[in-house]
Order: structure tokens, then sequence, then C-alpha cells
């Protein structure tokens, strides 16, 4: 975060907000500006990124689902919104502690040992640890104990649009975060791939809620998607990767999709549609 931060210092944050009395070094002033530059990033991905696949990918005939609540959508904008917000105060103390150089982050290529083949391994290792924890951390989100205080907020929207992709108690919020952001702290990681990747996760977050059950061939059965996702909506405890099977799979809660067997929610809209057609026309025939 430390590129992004002195990107904004120099453009915008030095010339403009801060008084000269204020360094750039200062640690008030990296927390007030990491916090700020945090929640603009965070929201302009989720609305922007959110809205984009909401009018350019999602299905809007699941909005006639009999488990699409009312106002849905005005309910997952309000409770992701709240949650980043939320979310970016422990976030952000994280920020903090990589800008001030406690973590594995680097700058140069030179410096990873095995050059650019070290920088491909990381993003494999990094996509892995976290694939990894956050199918064990969301796994136990939905103990009994834990659930109803604070998952449970998530799944309520039984048939999730891209705005229910950070619609999280914010606590559940950053606990299934955690992981990317434990990664370089463990691991040697480059600035720009771990914002990379930063980015790159919340966008996938989105489009495993965007309605969009299509998946190439045989990678159906090692990526998780939407039609994974959705059905984890719907039953409870199935399919609680990220961004793989893998650890559904070990764990025993994987669920093929039904979306893909004709019997996700597409299907059952079909049914209901022609059900009440039929109904109508012979409503029509005895009258």
């Amino acid at each position: 975060m430390d590129h992004v931060l002195n990107i904004a210092d120099y453009y915008v944050l030095t010339p403009y907000v801060y008084p000269a009395s204020w360094p750039e070094h200062w640690a008030l002033r990296q927390i007030i500006s990491l916090w700020v530059v945090t929640n603009l990033g965070a929201l302009l991905i989720y609305l922007g990124f959110g809205a984009l696949n909401f009018y350019c990918v999602f299905d809007h005939k699941l909005m006639k689902h009999p488990q699409f609540l009312k106002n849905q959508i005005k309910q997952e904008i309000q409770l992701g919104t709240v949650s980043i917000i939320w979310m970016s105060f422990p976030t952000v103390a994280l920020f903090f502690y990589e800008v001030r150089g406690h973590s594995k982050l680097y700058d140069n290529i030179s410096e990873s040992i095995f050059g650019w083949p070290g920088v491909f391994l990381s993003i494999c290792g990094f996509l892995f640890f976290t694939d990894m924890c956050i199918y064990w951390i969301h796994r136990s989100m939905h103990h009994k104990t834990i659930y109803k205080h604070l998952h449970k907020q998530h799944h309520i929207f039984k048939i999730p649009t891209p705005f229910a992709s950070h619609a999280f108690h914010p606590l559940d919020g950053f606990l299934q975060s955690l992981p990317y952001h434990v990664y370089p702290f463990i691991f040697p990681l480059h600035k720009a791939v771990y914002l990379s990747l930063f980015v790159f996760v919340n966008i996938w977050t989105i489009s495993i809620h965007d309605g969009d059950y299509r998946l190439p061939g045989p990678l159906i059965f090692f990526i998780n998607g939407a039609a994974h996702h959705v059905d984890h909506h719907l039953y409870f405890n199935y399919n609680y990767g990220q961004y793989f099977t893998l650890w559904d799979r070990l764990g025993k809660s994987y669920r093929h999709p039904s979306a893909l067997l004709g019997k996700g929610p597409h299907d059952y809209i079909r049914k209901l549609v022609a059900a009440q057609h039929k109904s109508e026309t012979h409503l029509g025939l005895s009258l």
C-alpha cells in the first residue's frame, strides 16, 4: 500500500489536503491517509464492479425467484457499504504495519530469491494459502454458536446479486479477508502483485455472486464459481471454498452445482412461469 500512499501524497494529499507541518512519514497522517484511500478504493471496486456486473452479467430474471427479497438490492448495498467502512479499521492497522516495513513485501524482482519464477510461485502460493484458510474460516462461521451472531446476515440473501458479495457482518467480513493480509507477513510477495491480487479477490468475490452459472468444460470440477456458490446460499452446508473446489472435496462439503443439473434457480423460475401459464390457460378455457 505504500505505492498507493505515495501516489496519493504526491498528487493530492501533500499539495491540497495536509498542512506543511504534517510530514508524509508521520504515523498519524499515514493512518488517516490509509483509512481514506482504503475506503475509497474498496467502495469504488464494490460499487463500480458490482454495478457493472449487475447490469451486464447478472440475469435479472433471478429477481422473480420466490426467495428473492423485497428491496434486496438496497439491503445488500447498505450492508455491504457499512461493512466495508467498519472493516477498514482493522484492515488499515495491517496496511500500516506493511507501510512501516514489517511485512515481507518487496519492490524489485531482483529482491526475489527465485526471480520471475518466484513471483509466479508466490501468486500460486497466495491463491492456495488464502483458499485453504478462507475455507476453514468460512466453515467455522457456520457453526451454530457463531452463525447466528455473524454469518447469518450474509445468508438472508438466498438468491444473491453482485451487491451481496460484500454484504457481511463487519467482523465476519474481516475474518474472511484476514488470510489476504496475513500472507505477506509470512511469505515474500512483490508489492505490485499484492495490490493486484487484492483487487482481484474483491472482483472474484463479486463474480461468484453474479448469477452467471456458466463455466467452461472441466473447470466446473475445479473452479468454485457462481453456480457452486449459489448452492452454498441455498443449501447452507456446501461449497465453502473461495476459488477452488479442492478443500470442499477434502472436507466432504462439495456439492455439484444444481444449476448444472437442471435443478437451479433458473430452472425453478421456468417451472414456476410454466405452471402459472398453464393455470391461466386452464382458467381461460374454463371461462
